[in-house]
């Protein structure tokens, strides 16, 4: 705007002019285009009749009011910038002149993305969000049918912005209603998106990530409309197998907006009307992702479109050199949750009817990225890595349930694998969606209420707490339910001495197994069903613990047991801070309990701990607020023999902790196997929580700490792997910019590892770690992009950032009782993902005990020939006729497989998807690529 003090004021006639301003707009007259200017004016007669000249162009006649006023003339477009003279005359006032800078108008196409805003809980209780949410979508379907007539590009769409809010109005309303919804989403009134719910990928399993996705394929079967698109909403970053689960639904256009200014890292910076496609770990998959201005949240900033809005931005996507004519926008009302705002309509209407540029359209997520991708696509980079994601540091403020959740999920792919051995016919598809559906909620976005740091024992937070909560212990209920009726089904049971032990996996199982004391009351003594003896030793938890060997993929195995004395011929020699099968050997540290040597054959017996980093192998961390410098460990250990072996033999370390009531750490050890598990139990203290309800400052910094385990490697140029759904990546190398690095989350493990020899870690329990050292220290709001770490440098060492507080909001303030992480140390030789995925998914998901039957177990599995081709999920098809198998190539090189069934011979097989569909018949040696996932249903 130029002001007036830049040019010469007229005078005489009680006019001044406040300012003059060539805005960015287009608008056509018989077929000729212009562009306006806006000219602003104070007038303190009663009118004024002006002419206004442009050089170039024909005079222009306007009467200006009393008081404030403005007028836009339109003058020639240019198509080069171009410095004109303008001149204002009126009779009995000095002609007022000025010089006014012409620049190009870009022909922009703008769509506009109206949704709301999903958060279960925060602002309200989940229940009444539910009800808010089908209410949304009545609404949209309200005033989408209201503005059917309208001129093309104002009518109304309403984003369903997940999944999970047309899964609730189909559930909830009756057949019509129901009706109605099929028949707005097939006119395009309403639009489906493909991610059930704003979910923390980084939480998640290779299969809860394809169930996020899964729901979407059943919508766009039942409305026979294709779901293309997915938006997310708040969350920054994703995991990168997102890609892949994505690209199995048939999703290709991501809208991720994350929140616009807290806790993103620089994200924005990186990202804000950036679009490109990002990568899968396979490379063969893609999805064109594009992050909006502002986020989700530019309504919440602007309140309502307007001209002034209009020109801001497009003066800024020429001022940031964006290369495109076609943008896009969310709409999603005035604040979370928030209902359909139509009078983006009439705007874009009036807007529409009176300039040609830039044009709004109300469109759909795939409309917006479909037109972009075709006019586009084939000038976007090409972005591989992991979208390492920030807001999953959260889970740790309620490090029991994150713990719980974990193996819920496992259960539930253990069960699944159970029916499609023993019953694929008779599988209760409803029953299995239900629980995931479960397992989705609690790694939803939304953990609590806005006060849930402000004031922790308000009401509100309490029974938000408790609805979230509710979430993991409803899953936990529902997946033991299905795993139990799976393994006993309506068979009669054998006689209590005998068991059966079963394998779930693609793979060949050798490990120890606990017995309950409930099923073992017969004796120590096992022996197979060739009636050789089997090593066994009763624990001191009554649990009688077997070494199951060679068990087949799919497959299960009978067990006797008898009174007499066990059997082991091994020996583990056992001191008072040591331990030695003859393959590992570690020693603990009297002064702090942790593990100060560790060494194995697999690793030519070198020392695996960096004695020199000031910490040992599980040594414990506590930290109070980021004061780095201060971080507390263990005092008063005292370490006794647990175990006394001869098949498990373990050391208990009892100690005083800051932060808690008492720390038990216990290391085991197997007869004759290379790997160490510890299991740590916190008897965590309540962190001090507010002193002054409501008070926002404590909330942001007071009462903070976290729990930290430390895993310092020492492996000659040893460089560390993570394990993420679908893939590995390498910290800093495998990371896209804007990528977290302060902590990172791992599936299942983290190793370290050169070209020779290395060391696998395993977390059940915690999914963050930090890299080469305790960097996550970013406590309460977090709005500068600049202080967030830029760079993770080559290390050895990690953290398992197992509990905090450190969030002002929406996470829990304290947690106090007994929490469980168990570990697990894997020497190795050269580095193989899967049988570091093996030996993972092996602790994960255990080999399943039950009570014989009476008759010998018959099973059907489908399992690949080649070793480092996994099974991520092996389940009976929805319909009943068939089974869904899921292959992931774990290696970086591309492999063909064969099938193999252990029951009846394949008859046919088709290469499928999430939906379960039958694609492609294809051979039954399916070729995968590097870290390539084919989903194939099989007959």
């Amino acid at each position: 705007m130029i002001s007036a003090s830049m040019a010469q004021q007229p005078t005489g006639s009680g006019l001044e002019i406040t300012g003059i301003k060539a805005l960015p707009f287009l608008l056509e007259k018989n077929k000729v285009e212009f562009q306006p200017i806006l000219i602003k004016a104070n007038l303190s007669a009663d009118s004024c009749t002006v002419i206004v000249h442009v050089d170039g162009n024909e005079p222009f006649t306007f009467v200006f009011k009393k008081g404030v006023d403005s007028l836009e003339i339109p003058v020639k477009a240019v198509t080069e910038i171009k410095i004109a003279g303008l001149t204002i005359e009126s009779r009995g006032m000095t002609p007022y002149h000025a010089k006014i800078t012409l620049r190009p108008v870009k022909k922009l196409v703008c769509y506009i993305l109206p949704h709301s805003h999903t958060d279960i809980g925060y602002t309200e209780i989940q229940t009444v969000v539910q009800d808010k949410q089908v209410q949304n979508l009545v609404k949209g379907m309200e005033i989408a049918k209201r503005t059917s007539l309208y001129p093309v590009g104002s009518r109304f769409v309403w984003n369903v912005e997940v999944a999970w809010a047309a899964d609730l109005y189909l559930n909830r309303m009756n057949e019509s209603q129901r009706k109605d919804f099929l028949d707005a989403v097939s006119r395009g009134e309403v639009a489906l998106n493909g991610m059930y719910l704003n979910e923390l990928t980084g939480l998640c399993r290779p299969e809860e990530l394809s169930r996020l996705f899964k729901f979407s394929t059943e919508l766009a079967k039942r409305t026979g409309v294709p779901i293309t698109s997915a938006m997310t909403s708040d969350v920054p970053g994703q995991t990168w197998g997102t890609v892949t689960a994505m690209a199995q639904a048939g999703i290709k256009y991501f809208s991720t907006a994350p929140n616009y200014f807290d806790r993103i890292g620089d994200i924005l910076v990186q990202w804000e009307n950036k679009p490109f496609y990002w990568v899968s770990p396979s490379g063969q998959e893609k999805v064109l992702v594009w992050v909006p201005l502002k986020g989700y949240a530019l309504s919440h900033t602007i309140g309502k479109l307007s001209t002034e809005f209009a020109g801001k931005f497009a003066t800024q996507l020429d001022t940031t050199n964006y290369p495109y004519d076609i943008a896009y926008l969310r709409w999603s009302g005035h604040g979370d949750n928030a209902e359909p705002d139509p009078a983006i309509c009439e705007f874009i209407s009036n807007w529409n009817s009176k300039y040609t540029y830039p044009r709004f359209i109300i469109s759909s997520t795939s409309e917006a990225f479909e037109a972009f991708e075709h006019k586009f696509g084939s000038q976007l980079k090409r972005i591989k890595g992991d979208w390492s994601p920030y807001w999953e540091d959260g889970a740790g403020s309620s490090a029991l349930e994150t713990g719980m959740s974990r193996a819920n999920s496992d259960r539930l792919s253990q069960a699944e694998a159970i029916w499609a051995m023993k019953n694929p016919a008779g599988y209760p598809a409803a029953e299995f969606e239900e629980a995931w559906k479960n397992v989705l909620l609690y790694s939803e976005h939304t953990w609590g209420a806005w006060c849930s740091v402000t004031d922790p024992e308000n009401k509100m937070t309490k029974e938000q707490w408790a609805i979230k909560q509710g979430y993991v212990l409803d899953a936990g209920r529902q997946s033991n339910h299905l795993l139990d009726k799976g393994l006993i089904m309506n068979e009669k049971k054998g006689p209590g001495s005998d068991l059966d032990i079963y394998n779930t996996n693609s793979w060949s199982r050798s490990e120890v197994v606990m017995i309950p004391d409930s099923l073992s009351k017969a004796g120590d003594c096992v022996t197979g069903s060739d009636g050789k003896l089997i090593p066994s030793q009763r624990l001191s938890t009554r649990e009688l613990a077997v070494l199951v060997k060679s068990l087949p993929p799919y497959s299960a195995r009978r067990l006797h047991i008898s009174d007499g004395k066990p059997f082991t011929a091994a020996h583990i020699k056992i001191g008072e801070n040591s331990m030695d099968n003859g393959m590992i050997s570690i020693t603990i540290d009297p002064g702090t309990g942790a593990i100060s040597s560790l060494k194995s054959v697999s690793a030519k017996g070198i020392n695996l701990v960096n004695s020199a980093s000031g910490y040992g192998i599980n040594d414990y961390a506590f930290l109070e607020s980021d004061k780095i410098n201060d971080i507390r460990k263990t005092d008063q250990v005292k370490i006794t023999v647990k175990e006394k072996g001869p098949l498990v033999a373990s050391l208990l370390i009892e100690s005083e902790a800051s932060g808690c009531n008492k720390l038990l750490r216990e290391v085991r050890v197997f007869a004759g196997e290379d790997q160490v598990e510890l299991v740590n139990v916190v008897d965590k203290k309540r962190a001090e929580i507010n002193p002054k309800p409501g008070d926002w400052k404590f909330a942001q910094k007071g009462g903070k700490e976290s729990v930290n385990f430390a895993f310092p490697f020492m492996v000659n140029h040893g460089d560390i792997n993570i394990d993420v759904p679908y893939g590995v990546m390498q910290p800093e190398k495998d990371q896209i910019p804007s990528a977290c690095k302060n902590w990172l989350t791992a599936g299942r493990w983290a190793d370290v590892s050169n070209n020779n020899t290395g060391i696998e870690l395993v977390t059940l329990d915690a999914p963050l770690f930090e890299v080469g050292g305790i960097t996550a220290v970013m406590l309460g709001s977090q709005t500068n992009p600049a202080v967030w770490r830029k760079h993770i440098e080559p290390t050895q060492t990690l953290f398992s950032w197992a509990i905090n507080n450190h969030w002002g909001t929406n996470y829990r303030a304290y947690q106090e009782g007994l929490i469980t992480f168990r570990y697990a140390l894997r020497p190795h030789r050269k580095f193989r993902p899967s049988e570091n995925s093996k030996y993972a998914i092996g602790l994960s998901q255990p080999l399943l005990i039950k009570q014989a039957s009476m008759e010998t177990p018959v099973f059907s599995g489908i399992y690949p020939d080649q070793p480092q081709v996994l099974v991520t999920s092996f389940k009976p098809c929805d319909d009943g006729d068939g089974w869904m198998v899921t292959l992931f190539n774990s290696s970086d090189s591309s492999v063909r497989t064969k099938l193999i069934s252990n029951k009846n011979p394949i008859q046919q097989v088709w290469k499928s998807n999430t939906g379960e569909e039958k694609l492609e018949e294809i051979p039954g040696n399916p070729e995968l690529p590097a870290w390539g996932v084919t989903i194939i249903r099989v007959k």
